[in-house]
């Protein structure tokens, strides 16, 4: 029986206030309005930026349905829909791309202004929400919230993909893989011959390690104090890594003294953390030098530092979803996975199902996974 135009019961993983597990519950998805669609989910990975909401480090509404790397299978679409139809396999994007906006107009540009970010509602455009838990509105994370068995994104937040794509794969494209690889090979342009730090060696550090890689760096230095994620690393590209806890001195000085007292060419903080941020920036050359905000900051962060840093030339930007335009490059980048243009089975560390979630955080907690990836 279809259940197109009709209201989904399906169980959720609902968050009701910061620094309390998930709560699988049985929730209300109502149907696609006019340029949404809703979707089916398969498979979804755990990322930091969801554990940050967990954390009370980000502020958003509650009660809230987290997760934004998720791949599924279009159900029902509303009025006006035209890129995907029932049965399409799609990628949800966190970060839309309306094709209207300056910044999706913009050649440069990647952050739609339609992305729920900054100070987010949890809500679709017309302010309101396809989530019901007995009556009561939930919100979404960053226009996605994938941790349930179906969600309802607007047409501008999906991306048709390959049918023939691993779900518990190809999820990762949805964050974490495009994010660090992104990071290195569009905001950095990282260059062949050069050297890189990359600061965090999860999920998405691993994946900035394959960007410097795929660029043509030749020398790749990751910066982690857990010791257990250096052989992945080196797996992965890493020429070498340091442990920031083996040295009585700041770890930027560690690398100019590893880089002859010139600095790594390019950094890339990929923890979300103000005192690695500045450490990445200080790492890096100071005339000529990129460093690369990649990770999440908490919402309340500030950081304080002397001009003199950068008024030398040094370059300091930040990355958001690797700086692709995510409508665009989603189904190329799946396209590339199943050429084997590169590898995504090195990064997923666990697989389980979707009622297991809370255990797969506490594996993200621990340190003792890179990516737990919630099949369904």
């Amino acid at each position: 029986m279809s259940t197109a135009g009709k209201v989904i019961k399906c169980k959720a993983a609902v968050v009701w206030e910061p620094k309390k597990p998930f709560s699988i519950v049985e929730i209300e998805v109502a149907p696609p309005k006019a340029h949404e669609v809703r979707i089916k989910i398969l498979a979804s990975g755990i990322c930091r930026s969801d554990d940050h909401v967990l954390s009370g480090a980000l502020i958003v509404n509650f009660p809230i349905i987290l997760g934004h790397e998720a791949m599924g299978v279009v159900e029902s679409v509303g009025e006006g829909v035209t890129s995907v139809k029932p049965g399409d396999k799609v990628i949800p994007l966190f970060l839309p791309q309306c094709e209207k906006c300056s910044f999706c107009i913009h050649p440069k540009g990647n952050l739609c202004e339609k992305a729920d970010f900054g100070i987010p509602t949890g809500l679709m455009y017309d302010g309101t929400s396809r989530f019901t838990y007995k009556g009561q509105p939930i919100y979404k994370f960053v226009s996605t919230g994938t941790f349930t068995e179906y969600t309802v994104v607007h047409e501008d937040a999906v991306a048709k993909i390959d049918a023939a794509a691993p779900p518990e794969k190809v999820c990762l494209i949805g964050c974490g893989f495009s994010t660090g690889y992104g990071a290195a090979v569009n905001s950095a342009k990282v260059e062949p011959g050069s050297t890189c730090a990359v600061f965090g060696l999860g999920g998405v550090g691993l994946s900035t390690v394959m960007g410097c890689k795929a660029a043509g760096a030749s020398r790749i230095i990751g910066v982690d104090i857990n010791k257990d994620k250096f052989p992945k690393a080196k797996q992965l590209g890493a020429t070498e890594c340091v442990n920031p806890l083996d040295f009585k001195k700041p770890i930027n000085e560690v690398l100019f003294d590893m880089t002859d007292g010139k600095g790594v060419d390019y950094s890339f903080e990929v923890i979300g953390r103000t005192d690695t941020m500045m450490a990445a920036m200080t790492s890096c050359n100071i005339n000529y030098g990129t460093s690369v905000i990649v990770g999440v900051p908490p919402s309340a962060s500030e950081i304080t530092f002397s001009p003199g840093l950068i008024f030398s030339g040094r370059n300091w930007k930040g990355s958001l979803f690797g700086g692709w335009k995510s409508k665009d490059s989603v189904p190329r980048l799946v396209s590339d996975f199943m050429q084997k243009k590169f590898v995504l089975d090195p990064l997923i560390t666990h697989t389980m199902p979707f009622d297991k979630i809370n255990e797969g955080f506490e594996l993200l907690r621990s340190g003792k996974s890179i990516r737990t990836v919630l099949v369904f």
